[in-house]
């Protein structure tokens, strides 16, 4: 009898002993496998998009007959869906009523029918000034913001873009001073934006933010991760536009790719497969929305641009990703 016993305590000291052996590998797998995860950086994932703002003057009624617009956000979303392109921004400008934020109805009509489509909305965004010396405006332009991430929340766009702000006259040497401004208001419009499921992209548009240090800078100090930089590539003010956009990368949340890298005006256009190849160094994964843009000496039609200009895009990125 004792020794039936004694054998059941060692059998038991043994399942014991097994079941923890277990345990512990498995501890150490699923350690591993974090860590590698952590470590292993990933491969660049690219998602083709288009910028409403390609479209401007037709959904404004610039430049058109009587001033009146003759294309709607709705009716893009149909040539979009003609040209297969997969994702749009839906710049706030375009929507009915703006600055004022539409109605659910348009909104979730809006948002059913790009969904129908197979088009995502990879954004919106809105006029503001964060770096006006009154106090007031920038207050406005905050509640305005506010405002408006309801609606990227309801339509289900992961990022709202807003400005800086131009260099108010006067302070052209106190940037710091107008970057506490903008700070301070990005912070307020990062903590609502968490509350809602909406990351704030702050725009490098050649104005308080022109250089790749600037940027960081302020979204360092915003400190959120509901904050980040949409990356114009068109308007940095630099010598090397495109050591910027290598620096701003990991800070960046969506992008806007112009003709030119050299700005509104410049007949350089940018060099794609570089381009391309500075995001396949960078591992950058998510969207890539394109704008063209009205430049003298040329006609002006986003029906024929926009598709030429994606075409050449996927090309660099045929060439280059793999």
């Amino acid at each position: 009898m004792k020794k039936i016993f004694s054998g059941k305590i060692q059998h038991s000291y043994l399942f014991i002993f097994f079941m923890a052996a277990i345990a512990l590998m498995s501890s150490n797998v699923n350690v591993s496998v974090a860590q590698n995860a952590k470590n292993q950086k990933s491969q660049a994932h690219i998602k083709l998009a288009l910028n409403a703002f390609s479209f401007n003057d037709l959904l404004t009624g610039k430049g058109q007959k009587d001033n009146k617009p003759t294309l709607t956000l709705m009716e893009l979303l149909d040539w979009c869906a003609t040209q297969n392109i997969e994702a749009i921004d839906l710049t706030g400008y375009y929507f009915p009523g703006y600055p004022e934020v539409p109605s659910d109805e348009y909104i979730y009509e809006l948002k059913r029918k790009a969904f129908r489509l197979g088009i995502d909305i990879s954004g919106t965004g809105i006029r503001n000034n964060f770096a006006s010396p009154d106090p007031a405006v920038r207050a406005a332009d905050v509640e305005r913001a506010k405002k408006w991430i309801i609606v990227a929340s309801k339509l289900g766009a992961p990022v709202i873009r807003l400005f800086a702000g131009e260099i108010p006259k006067g302070y052209e040497n106190k940037w710091d001073e107008v970057a506490g401004w903008m700070i301070d208001c990005y912070k307020e419009c990062a903590d609502f934006g968490q509350k809602h499921g909406v990351i704030i992209g702050i725009q490098n548009h050649g104005d308080m933010l022109q250089t790749a240090d600037q940027c960081i800078k302020v979204v360092k100090a915003i400190n959120s991760r509901w904050a980040g930089i949409i990356l114009d590539t068109g308007n940095f003010k630099v010598a090397d536009p495109y050591g910027d956009i290598a620096t701003v990368i990991p800070y960046a949340v969506n992008w806007q790719v112009k003709e030119s890298v050299f700005g509104t005006g410049s007949g350089i256009r940018t060099d794609l497969p570089r381009l391309i190849k500075i995001l396949k160094k960078s591992g950058y994964r998510g969207y890539l929305p394109v704008e063209t843009l009205v430049l003298k000496g040329r006609t002006y039609d986003p029906f024929v641009l926009v598709p030429a200009f994606m075409s050449e895009i996927k090309v660099a990125m045929e060439a280059e990703l793999k």
